[in-house]
């Protein structure tokens, strides 16, 4: 029986076969030979080639833990879907930044899909760069979307032996300096005002009181539970899991913060006594954003340009005004180096450096040799 010629060859180890009505792969199996297997999912489906692609690299991924590794032949050429498929199932879940990630590479597949990355060289990186900037996308944005190629180009050639250069080394962007906006005391006052207004959230304005006075992150307060917050000591404990640094820790509260979670509790109590959650819904599920009741509040209270990660900066702008030390902000916030405090903060506590130069004003005292 005479076979029809394919409409296109298995490059990326997904290919089509005249008499099925599904995808198929071929891939090196863990005993080291060829396999050549239906992937079940059908040609017609929405992104179906994509998640057949994602289906192999599994399929891979299996090999590779249950076989000889020796065994394995990689392809002569290597795509930037296959890479992207790879690193994605693979290093980066075991990332803080893998959500991060996930959207990064999909401003990236438009682009780069089906890329032989044998061939991939900086002016693709380049030309990638004008797209993106061509749509008003941040430096800050790009150089995050690159970073993740590069990562991945570098994981590949560590971890995968694959013979392939990295172009996007050396292309990142300059980044402007970024947002410094923090809140003073008489625009906390009309925020919260505001937020009490916000009937649809009740959560707001304690959600605001938390942030001003712990300098917690948005996802730390949203994802916090009641089994990490200890009124009898006044802490709030986090694991390496619950924080951006990946370490263990915890954050005192004061009395403005142990009220707001003061009343966070008795909400719980009247209407989920069993959530978990601090910040939780009348039925006790997770608040998964405050985006859109936020910049109701700020409206409302007629401000500009505040975003809820402003309630941080907030907090760590007030303990420097008050003359609390860089060290001791730095160690509240749980920044992973001091000098991220320093860099963002040390410009509101000018009267250290005053202190310094008034010394100058001291003149050293003459002393005259006897004879």
């Amino acid at each position: 029986m005479h076979m029809p010629k394919r409409k296109r060859r298995d490059q990326d180890g997904v290919y089509e076969r005249p008499d099925s009505p599904f995808w198929w792969a071929s891939y090196i199996d863990g005993s080291g030979r060829a396999t050549r297997r239906s992937t079940g999912i059908p040609r017609e489906g929405e992104n179906s080639r994509t998640r057949a692609a994602v289906l192999r690299s599994q399929w891979i991924l299996e090999a590779a833990s249950e076989g000889d590794l020796n065994h394995l032949r990689p392809p002569r050429e290597h795509t930037f879907d296959e890479l992207m498929l790879l690193y994605l199932a693979g290093p980066s879940r075991e990332k803080r930044s893998g959500e991060r990630d996930q959207f990064s590479a999909k401003q990236l597949f438009p682009f780069f899909t089906d890329r032989v990355l044998e061939k991939l060289k900086g002016s693709d990186v380049r030309s990638y760069i004008e797209w993106r900037r061509a749509g008003n996308v941040s430096n800050g944005t790009i150089n995050r979307e690159i970073g993740l190629l590069s990562a991945a180009l570098n994981w590949a050639r560590r971890e995968l032996e694959w013979e392939i250069s990295n172009p996007v080394e050396g292309r990142k962007l300059k980044v402007p300096v970024g947002r410094s906006r923090w809140l003073n005391r008489m625009e906390a006052d009309k925020l919260i005002a505001a937020a009490k207004g916000c009937r649809a959230a009740p959560h707001l304005v304690d959600f605001i009181r938390l942030g001003l006075h712990t300098g917690m992150r948005t996802g730390e307060m949203l994802g916090l539970t009641w089994s990490r917050v200890d009124f009898a000591a006044l802490l709030v404990y986090f694991d390496a899991s619950d924080q951006k640094n990946g370490q263990v820790g915890s954050v005192p509260i004061n009395q403005e913060a142990r009220e707001a979670l003061a009343a966070r509790a008795r909400f719980r109590d009247a209407h989920c006594p069993e959530s978990p959650w601090v910040f939780c819904d009348g039925k006790g599920k997770r608040i998964a954003s405050i985006k859109k009741s936020f910049a109701t509040a700020v409206s409302r209270a007629e401000l500009e340009d505040v975003h809820p990660h402003d309630l941080r900066r907030t907090c760590g702008s007030w303990l420097v005004q008050s003359g609390v030390s860089i060290q001791a902000v730095s160690s509240l916030l749980r920044h992973s180096d001091i000098r991220i405090t320093d860099k963002i903060y040390a410009h509101l506590s000018p009267e250290a450096i005053r202190s310094a130069v008034e010394k100058l004003n001291v003149r050293p005292v003459s002393r005259s040799v006897s004879r």
